[in-house]
């Protein structure tokens, strides 16, 4: 009755695991390329706020991250996570990571 009214708020097929939207295995080599793409704006951005000549402390904070040429793939495409099996969890199952910061640096010992 309610089904074409609630549009996506309708039930999901149980047989797909009750998600509407499954989240890929693994990443595609054009979400990785984006991922890149995302890291190297970051970078000329912070290159230019530091050519122009501003001083804050973000900003220094932001120079002595890694650049994304200097980063490994598992610090690009993986994220630390507390409850994943190897404390590492694919950037695509984060919530929003196309516009939230990907970390450059993963806590000591992990």
């Amino acid at each position: 009755m309610f089904g074409s009214v609630l549009g996506a708020f309708t039930p999901s097929f149980a047989a797909l695991g009750g998600k509407a939207w499954r989240i890929p295995w693994r990443l595609s080599k054009t979400r990785k390329a984006n991922v890149r793409k995302r890291l190297r704006e970051v970078d000329d951005v912070i290159d230019v706020l530091s050519a122009s000549g501003i001083e804050c402390k973000q900003l220094v904070l932001a120079q002595a991250l890694p650049k994304e040429h200097e980063m490994s793939a598992r610090n690009k495409y993986t994220t630390f996570s507390r409850t994943a099996k190897n404390h590492r969890k694919g950037v695509h199952k984060v919530p929003h990571f196309t516009k939230r910061p990907i970390p450059r640096t993963t806590p000591t010992g992990f």
